[in-house]
Parts: structure tokens; sequence; C-alpha cells
């Protein structure tokens, strides 16, 4: 594993932790599917929650390293893992995503579009 694998695991352990004070339940990490990866599912209440992960050295790095390419990637991930969720039927959906810039706090952007 090289420098950069590293340093998105631990971003992504971050990530995981501010989540879980938030509130939210973590149901899934680096979930796979034909489409892609999905970097954290969570549930808060009756949301289930898609979320990337991005980590550059400053915020705005992070943010424009979002692509629409990677977001449809995670809508269509997320059909697969909700059609094997059945207990999650119910549930509603959302796209969001955690910016990490080096040494500041995580920014959590919710409902992130399509």
């Amino acid at each position: 594993m090289n420098e950069t694998e590293r340093k998105g695991l631990f971003c992504e352990r971050v990530a995981v932790f501010f989540l879980l004070i938030k509130g939210y339940r973590i149901l899934a990490r680096r979930y796979k599917t034909v489409c892609g990866e999905i970097d954290i599912i969570a549930r808060k209440r009756d949301t289930v929650v898609f979320l990337e992960v991005k980590s550059r050295k400053n915020i705005e790095k992070c943010y424009n390293a979002i692509t629409k390419r990677q977001l449809a990637r995670i809508q269509r991930s997320s059909e697969i893992f909700m059609r094997r969720a059945n207990n999650l039927s119910n549930c509603s959906r959302r796209y969001d995503v955690i910016l990490i810039a080096d040494w500041e706090w995580p920014i959590h952007i919710e409902n992130v579009s399509m």
C-alpha cells in the first residue's frame, strides 16, 4: 500500500468517526459493486446516506476533485446496495460528500446534486 492509499484510508476513518459523532450509524465502508465503490454508507433515522470522502491539501481542492462521473457511479452503486438491503426499503436516500483538508475540521456537504 502506498502513501496515497494510506492517507485515503486514514481520512475515511476520520470521516467515519465524524459521522458517528453526528449520530449516524455506519452500514458499510468501501462498498464495491460492478459499477464502482462507495466510500461510506451510513444511516440516520430513516435516511440512508451514500458518502464520497475527498482529501486534499485544502478545501477548495477537495471540492474541485468531485466529478459528475463519480457522483453518477455512486448513484448506480447505491441502486445495487438498496436492492440487496431488504430492511431499508422504507428509507429515503441521500448523497453526501465529506471534504478533509490538511489540518482542518472535516466539512460535510449534504445532498450533493447528481
